[in-house]
C-alpha cells in the first residue's frame, strides 16, 4: 500500500498529537543543513535549527524545504536552551556510555532531537543537558545529516507500528 507523506502520522482519522524538531550543534558545511532539512521536511519534522553554525551560507534545496518548514540559528546553547518548548524531552544523538541503542529507543511525543558535528560531537554541557541520548548501529561517527535521517526514519516506523 503505497501512502503518501501526510498520511504517516495519521492515525484512524486523526492528527498524531505532538511535535518534533532535529538540528545541529556547530555544523561545518551547508551542504549537512541541505540534506537535513529535506529529511525533516520529508519525514514530517515541524523544524530544523542551528547552534553555533559555522558555515557561511545556505546550500541549495530542490524541494525547496524552507517553503515547508522553519530553519531557526542560535547562537549559544543557552540561547536555544532557553526558547525549548515547554514540556519537551532534549534527545542528544552522540556515542556515549550512557547512551540507548537506537532500536531500544522509545521516541517521545514532543521533543527535539540534536546532533553534535562530525569532529567534536556534543559539548559536556548539551550531553549534562540532555533528557536522554540515543546512539545508531556502528562502530564510528555517521555523516551528521545521515545520522539525523536514521533517527527521524527510526521515528516514523515506530510511529506506524503503533497504530
Amino acid at each position: 500500500m503505497e501512502r503518501k507523506i501526510g498520511e504517516i502520522f495519521e492515525h484512524k482519522g486523526d492528527m498524531k498529537r505532538g511535535y518534533f524538531g532535529i538540528g545541529i550543534q556547530n555544523c561545518k558545511t551547508e551542504e549537512n543543513i541541505g540534506t537535513l532539512w529535506r529529511s525533516a521536511f520529508s519525514m514530517g519534522a515541524s523544524f530544523i535549527f542551528t547552534i553555533g553554525k559555522r558555515y557561511k551560507k545556505q546550500c541549495s534545496d530542490t524541494p525547496q524545504s524552507w517553503r515547508h518548514i522553519p530553519l531557526y540559528n542560535y547562537d549559544t546553547f543557552e540561547e536555544f536552551y532557553k526558547s525549548m518548548p515547554y514540556d519537551c524531552r532534549l534527545i542528544g544523538v552522540e556515542l556515549n556510555d550512557k547512551s540507548v541503542p537506537i532500536k531500544e529507543f522509545k521516541h517521545p511525543e514532543r521533543c527535539i532531537y540534536l546532533l553534535g558535528a562530525e569532529d567534536s560531537g556534543l559539548s559536556k554541557e548539551v550531553i549534562n543537558k540532555c533528557h536522554e541520548l540515543v546512539i545508531l548501529p556502528g562502530k564510528i561517527c555517521l555523516n551528521v545529516s545521515t545520522a539525523g535521517s536514521i533517527v527521524l526514519y527510526d521515528r516514523i516506523l515506530k510511529s506506524n507500528s503503533n497504530e
